[in-house]
């Protein structure tokens, strides 16, 4: 599982996703050898979690509904975040995600993901693959494709077209 960080108001926030699951978003309380933090779910719930003294992979978790997550967002000064969050994404914006199939008949089904020399032809980056509802996070060069897969590719719009284009015609 692949660990992402960066600062938000000068504190260190870990992402860490959680294949079939959603993404969970926390950091340090300092002193307190505690994490707290989200798990954001993808069927739109969100948990809140605080982790043990000492043991951060030991949570206790509270479900909340949407309406109650954003409560306590504004309970915590959300319009705060919104505007980093949104100073965020504007940095970001060239960038992409798009799911594209490996179709019966692509030259790629039943072949190697490092055979389409995908990365080093269009600057776009496979991320994950979604196979019979299973998520393979970070699939490696010798991941073998099949019909059906759903590649989760991530990249500027031209690279994500170019990707498109060399899965269907080789």
């Amino acid at each position: 599982m692949s660990h992402l960080s960066g600062k938000r108001g000068g504190v260190d926030v870990e992402v860490t996703p959680l294949p079939g699951i959603g993404v969970r978003k926390d950091f340090p309380l300092a002193g307190s050898g505690r994490r707290v933090g989200v798990v954001d779910r993808k069927d739109g719930t969100v948990d809140l979690i605080l982790s043990r003294p000492g043991n951060p992979d030991e949570c206790e978790q509270v479900a909340m509904t949407v309406t109650e997550a954003a409560t306590l967002a504004g309970l915590l000064g959300a319009p705060q975040l919104v505007g980093q969050l949104a100073a965020e994404q504007r940095d970001l914006d060239d960038v992409n995600t798009r799911h594209l199939s490996i179709r019966t008949g692509s030259p790629y089904a039943g072949r190697l993901l490092g055979d389409t020399r995908m990365r080093t032809r269009t600057t776009a980056s496979i991320v994950a693959v979604v196979r019979g509802g299973q998520t393979i996070p970070s699939p490696g060069p010798d991941f073998t494709m099949v019909a059906g897969d759903q590649l989760i590719v991530v990249g500027t719009g031209a690279g994500l077209d170019a990707a498109a284009t060399i899965l269907v015609d080789g």
